[in-house]
Parts: C-alpha cells; structure tokens; sequence
C-alpha cells in the first residue's frame, strides 16, 4: 500500500484495509496471547476514530475496551487494545481467533476501523491441485552464496557497536520470515520457551566463524554471544550496513566497506526527519517527541563531536538547543536515549500547547549549526 504524507483519510471502502500485517511466531503463540500492531499505523487509523471517551481512557489507563469483528466469519469478540509504548497489542479473545482460525506464520493479517468497531481478517489461500515436481537426484552440495542476495539489511547504529553492552538488535518479521521460517518446528518452540537458541554464524567478508546465540525479545531478537569481538575486529561504526541471511545452517553476515556519509542540509527546505504526531507525542502529561534510532543518528548524531556522543550514551541523555523553525523561539531541551530510539523531552509539553498539536500532524526536524531545528507546518 502506498504511504502518503498526510492522514486525512477518507471513508474507508469495505475491500479497503489500511493495516496488513504477516503474523508472527509471538502473534500465533497461544501460551501468550496476543497480536502486536505498529504504534503509527493503530494511532493512524484507529484510534484518530475513536471517541474522545475512547482515546482519554486509552491515553489514562493505557488499555481501552473495543468490539471486534471478523469479516471472514461474522464472529463479535469484546477484546482490548493495550499501549505497550513503541507498538499496541490486541489481547482479550486473541488466543481463541489463532485457535478457530487455524492461524499461522506468515499469514497475512488485515484491519481497519469501521462504525466504532475493529474490523479483520485473514483470508484462506486458495488451494488447488498441486502439479508434480520432478525429484532430482539427492546430491549434498552447499548452495553458493549469492553476494547480492541478502534478504535481512540494518544501518548499525550507535547502540549495534556500543563493545560494553555488546548485542545486535534485529527486526522480529525479518528475523521469522527469513531466518526462523529454515528452522524445524522443534527448534522454534525451543525459542519460544528458552528465549534463547544457540546458532553457528560465519563472517562471509573473512571466513571467521563465531558461536552465538539468537534471543528473543518480543518485538524484536537480539544477536549476542561474540558480537563484541566482532565489533572490534571489524571495526565497525555507526552507519555502516550490515546484510545477514540463513544458508546451511549457518548465520551468514557480511560489512563492506564502504564509505558512509550523511548528506549536509543544504537549506529550510531539507528536512530529513518527517514524522505523523502519534497520541503519546502529544500527551501533555507525559510530554516527549519519540524520535526513530536510525533517523537520529544517521541526521543529527552524525553531526555531533565525538565527545558529544560519547556522553549521550554514558548518560543517556544530553542537553541541547532546539529552535522553532515556524517562531524563531528557542529551547532549551534535552535528547534522551532510549536505545532503539530517542525521546525529546524539557519543554515539549509547552511546544504542544503552543503549537496545538495535534495527532496525524507533520513534524519536520534536522540540525543546523548546533541546534535542532523543527518545524510543523500549518
């Protein structure tokens, strides 16, 4: 579906369904129900139609009773949809729609929201006729690794190469769609009950091979063991790629080198970081701005002093100029780090009332000379 840069969605269609999500080894799991959802894409389209009742239960409590239908059987469930921060989950009757609906990995899911209920479904694929497939001879070759054919892709960030708190974290749909989807039943439930699985993982670029362990973390799963040492014998910094993908048993991962460098703002009209204002970026009485990782540190980290971001990540957090680009006022504010992305805090919640922002509004940020500048245009 094509992302656009404004939210003034009108009426949905029936066969429209704004949300599309391939479910998850978590989302199908029955011992933990529940079906996480992107925080944008819920506070987007389906929470912006909610009544005010509705959205201030949610933003006090942190969970709002809703109906829920299913489009593909008719079936009403009371469910709930609870802010974990970053992403929502939907909890109450979840365990019961994996189990009468046969759900599974890769499964595609759709919703939307529709006369003051939550709407979904997860179409059958049809099946058909199988034709034969020749069976060719069993010959025990190794695959040759393709170099351009590396289906998992990070930018590294500050966090990927800290050596003291050394782990990689990776997205949980890449992770299960191109690395667990190889493994057997039995070594995916040893996942889910351990959290943890040990795995072989060769550097392609040297021919090393590490020992490491793959663990999960809910919403995402973080790659430990030896990534230390390979920070330091690799060198490796932020914003450098890292490809990795699953071959033979093995995790392959690969670092080129290359060089990496961030384009400089060349005027008001370059704003690399665009966000849509969520519910909790304009709650007044948490008040903070949550920044991507990647969008901080490839825009404005990158153009800090070495000193600079060396406190940033002893600390957590450092102080910082931020300017209105719309008024000229200046602020005096605080970046905090929250790992896989950066909150800003200090005097936002005086921004919001000012401003009136609201959700689904544009905020557009970069740094210049030494300060942040943003600016939501009217």
């Amino acid at each position: 579906m094509k992302r656009t840069n404004y939210y003034n969605v009108a009426s949905q269609l029936q066969d429209q369904w704004p949300i599309r999500k391939a479910l998850t080894l978590s989302d199908v799991d029955i011992t933990h129900p529940f079906l996480t959802l992107p925080r944008q894409q819920v506070e987007t389209y389906i929470v912006v139609y909610m009544n005010p009742q509705q959205q201030e239960h949610l933003r006090a409590e942190g969970q709002v009773g809703i109906n829920a239908q299913d489009d593909d059987t008719g079936d009403m469930y009371i469910m709930k949809l609870k802010w974990r921060g970053s992403y929502y989950n939907l909890i109450g009757k979840w365990g019961k729609v994996v189990r009468g609906k046969g759900l599974d990995v890769g499964q595609e899911i759709k919703l939307r929201w529709s006369n003051s209920c939550l709407h979904f479904s997860v179409p059958q694929q049809p099946i058909g006729p199988v034709p034969p497939v020749p069976v060719p001879p069993v010959r025990m070759i190794a695959a040759p690794l393709v170099h351009d054919h590396w289906p998992i892709r990070k930018v590294l960030t500050s966090s990927d190469v800290d050596p003291n708190h050394p782990f990689l974290p990776l997205p949980r749909k890449s992770v299960e769609e191109n690395i667990l989807v190889h493994w057997v039943p039995q070594e995916r439930e040893r996942l889910r009950k351990e959290e943890h699985v040990s795995i072989n993982a060769r550097d392609y670029d040297t021919g090393e091979s590490h020992e490491m362990k793959l663990k999960w973390r809910g919403n995402y799963y973080n790659l430990i063991g030896k990534w230390g040492n390979i920070i330091r014998h690799k060198g490796l910094g932020v914003g450098q790629e890292i490809r990795l993908r699953w071959t033979n048993n093995c995790l392959y991962f690969s670092v080129q080198e290359e060089r990496f460098a961030a384009a400089a703002a060349s005027g008001h009209d370059n704003w690399p970081v665009k966000k849509a204002l969520t519910l909790s970026d304009v709650d007044i009485n948490h008040p903070f701005l949550t920044l991507p990782g990647k969008a901080v540190e490839d825009h404005i980290l990158f153009y800090w002093t070495h000193q600079a971001r060396e406190q940033l990540r002893d600390e957590h957090q450092v102080g910082i100029n931020a300017r209105d680009d719309d008024t000229g006022d200046v602020y005096v504010m605080k970046l905090k780090w929250r790992g896989s992305y950066y909150n800003l805090i200090g005097k936002w919640g005086k921004i919001i009332r000012e401003k009136r922002l609201h959700v689904g509004r544009e905020i557009r940020v970069r740094w210049d000379n030494g300060c942040l500048v943003f600016s939501v245009p009217q």
